[in-house]
């Protein structure tokens, strides 16, 4: 037998019984042995390989590679980095085999080998008929222990949960019954691991980055309980499927709140991502700072080279603005809203007083499902949803002994009549400021192709209440208009972007800005503000078109004449004289000769079908953005702004969640780490972590108590009732 296995490690090949190892070795052709390597494999450098003419008998020699090192044979995992002695004279076979059949790197032991736990499970089958009934029939799965343990992580991450609690006596009873098998890691490895799953999905997200077209920036200052100051950096980017994306690439502490400090760290972090030459807009508050901070970034674009010469990459919040606005009209009603506050929180302020006051909803037959709910009186939103509310209940109320009397300050009253009528038109007339935010807020869908018509509404409302016989209110629009003039009055001082991206909307086009400037300030200065914007268009367009020349095709250049359908005005709500101008103008360009139009113009000119209409912007571009190869380029930059910088501050909530008082001794590194990765991890629609009860569950399940006589025991007890 000894001497079989000899004669047979001493044959290389039936062609080299003579030539040494190392003879055939430098034989080998290297690139043809990069070629029958798995996709992720790389050949190590120095290391001496070498292909036998003819293949070993046992199959699992196929999951490795030979190789020479100081004269002896060794084998290399073609899926691991692991390596063993393959000499059979003085080794054996038997640890090469071992591992092949245990390689969990190896997709043949996918479903097999260690970290597996095969478990007896109850589920319903397909066809059952117990499956109706909640019983299904006994089968049998198989537990990845290493999934396990990396569905772990990404719950500390995803669901902000301190890394202790895996620690915790619950969580392990849990696993004990659940996996039994399984081990559950220390609080520090779940730490390193989640640094580890940090750097993985960096990775891919710089992948993603490398490969998109230009990205847009939001940014953002916060001072944590820890007294240090971290900025957040939020990239919004339409890659090539015309998908939006809002990836946080940045959680970090910055120096100062300083305009200039604020511009290098936003740099510094671009620098690190290898997207500098990629920033097209940022994003930030009406702080003076940002002010320095975005013409700091726009000596840093020109330098690189940029659209339009960073002329156009300071983009102001609009929701910030309309903040402002708000306040400075509903400071004229401070009164009677602070006596709906007060009211709000004599009553949620007692549980006895809540039951009081549930029992007087049912008297008085409301059958309204909302709770009241607390404001902060920082934020008019919550104070907007807080009058909604109580308006409701107005007649409950007035049921409730509210404190009165001398010594109660005038603002602390019980609301009268008068209050509550205030209250009412003052709800109606934030109610459109308050859906106006919520729809340019958002991160998940595109803002920018309605930011000009939001802020024609608002010009709209703001004229309408200005002619209100209320006097309180009319003052009120006053003040606002006031406010709103001193940022979006002079028109020819916005972000010319803006009008663009309403341009790039296929459903509105030139057509409906034109409308839109018109009824905004009238005939002959809304003309004139149309052709500035139709003007500009037209330059990003050629500038756009020097930039992608190649992607121009040859028939592009010329086109069916122009056509403009004769029943446009009935769907983009209502016409005007500037319509028939229009089409006289179209008809006299048809009769000439050596008419020829642009990609930009043929975008401009088509109309929408029946199909068309239903899409969102992004839907339409992924359908027809090859027929608009330059027009596509400007629609995936200019389309991809966001409105606001709520996606940048919406990472401070989660901030103040992990750095709460009883968790606050995490690293900036480790904040990052988390925060980063949570972001990337949740999946489109996926809603954040949300810290308050819904009001309304846990109403229908105390009912569920009283009518199952679970609550007897509980007592409330109130002096003041």
């Amino acid at each position: 037998m000894a001497s079989s296995q000899s004669k047979r490690s001493a044959v290389y090949s039936s062609d080299q019984t003579a030539q040494t190892l190392s003879d055939a070795a430098s034989r080998t052709n290297i690139e043809e042995l990069r070629k029958s390597l798995p996709p992720d494999k790389k050949l190590m450098e120095g290391r001496q390989y070498l292909v036998r003419k003819s293949k070993r008998k046992a199959a699992y020699w196929e999951h490795y590679l030979e190789y020479l090192e100081n004269g002896k044979l060794r084998a290399e995992c073609k899926f691991c980095e692991k390596t063993f002695a393959a000499d059979g004279n003085l080794n054996g076979s038997k640890n090469v085999k071992n591992h092949a059949e245990k390689c969990l790197c190896n997709p043949v032991n996918k479903d097999k080998g260690k970290g597996k736990q095969t478990e007896l499970l109850f589920q319903p089958g397909e066809g059952d008929k117990d499956s109706e009934d909640g019983n299904g029939k006994l089968k049998y799965g198989t537990v990845n222990l290493k999934e396990v343990r990396e569905a772990l992580i990404h719950m500390i991450i995803v669901d902000e949960l301190p890394f202790k609690h895996v620690e915790k006596a619950g969580f392990k009873y849990l696993m004990s019954v659940a996996c039994p098998r399984f081990h559950i890691p220390s609080r520090t490895t779940v730490a390193r691991d989640c640094f580890q799953l940090y750097m993985s999905e960096k990775t891919k997200l710089k992948e993603l980055l490398k490969n998109c077209q230009r990205i847009c920036v939001t940014t953002d200052t916060w001072t944590s309980i820890q007294r240090i100051n971290y900025m957040c950096i939020t990239a919004h980017f339409i890659d090539n499927d015309w998908k939006l994306h809002k990836k946080i690439i940045n959680f970090c502490p910055i120096s100062s709140h300083k305009g200039e400090a604020i511009g290098k760290a936003v740099e510094a972090c671009l620098e690190s991502w290898g997207i500098e030459d990629k920033l097209f807009t940022v994003t930030v508050d009406n702080a003076s700072s940002n002010d320095l901070a975005c013409a700091h970034l726009r000596r840093m674009v020109q330098r690189i080279g940029c659209v339009s010469d960073g002329k156009f990459l300071h983009i102001r919040c609009i929701a910030h603005i309309i903040n402002l606005i708000v306040w400075d009209g509903i400071k004229e009603h401070g009164v009677c809203i602070d006596r709906v506050r007060n009211a709000v929180k004599y009553v949620k302020n007692s549980p006895a007083r809540i039951l009081r006051f549930k029992d007087l909803v049912q008297k008085a037959n409301i059958e309204s499902k909302s709770s009241l709910s607390f404001d902060v009186p920082t934020r008019w939103n919550s104070t907007y949803t807080m009058l909604d509310t109580a308006l409701k209940f107005q007649r409950v109320f007035s049921g409730l002994s509210l404190p009165d009397g001398v010594g109660v300050k005038d603002n602390e009253r019980p609301p009268e009549s008068n209050d509550w009528k205030k209250v009412e038109r003052l709800v109606v007339f934030l109610k459109g400021f308050y859906l106006l935010t919520r729809r340019i807020s958002g991160s998940l869908y595109v803002t920018s192709n309605r930011g000009f018509f939001e802020i024609a509404a608002i010009y709209d409302m703001l004229n309408k209440w200005e002619k209100n016989v209320d006097e309180d209110f009319q003052a009120m629009a006053i003040s606002m208009k006031k406010k709103y003039d001193k940022y979006w009055g002079n028109v020819e001082k916005m972000n010319m972007l803006i009008y663009v991206a309403a341009i790039l909307d296929p459903h509105s086009k030139l057509l409906v800005v034109e409308i839109t400037l018109t009824d905004m300030y009238g005939k002959e200065k809304g003309m004139k503000l149309a052709n500035d914007v139709k003007d500009f268009s037209y330059s990003l367009f050629d500038e756009y078109r020097s930039l992608y020349s190649s992607l121009i095709p040859q028939s592009g250049q010329s086109g069916d004449p122009m056509s403009i359908d004769p029943n446009e005005d009935d769907h983009i709500g209502g016409g005007s004289d500037y319509m028939k101008s229009l089409r006289d103008r179209a008809k006299r360009l048809k009769g000439t000769g050596g008419y020829v139009r642009s990609e930009f113009e043929r975008y401009l000119n088509e109309q929408l079908g029946a199909e068309e209409e239903e899409m969102d912007a992004l839907s339409w571009w992924s359908i027809n953005g090859h027929r608009f190869p330059i027009v596509s380029r400007m629609a995936r930059d200019i389309l991809a702004i966001p409105l606001s910088t709520v996606a940048s501050e919406s990472a401070f909530s989660a901030g103040g969640r992990h750095l709460d008082p009883f968790r606050s001794s995490l690293t900036p590194k480790m904040v990052q780490t988390l925060i980063c990765t949570q972001d990337w991890l949740r999946t489109k629609g996926m809603s954040g972590v949300d810290i308050e009860e819904n009001l309304q569950e846990l109403e229908e399940l105390e009912k569920d108590f009283q009518n199952n006589n679970l609550d007897d025991d509980v007592v409330y007890v109130d002096s003041m009732i």
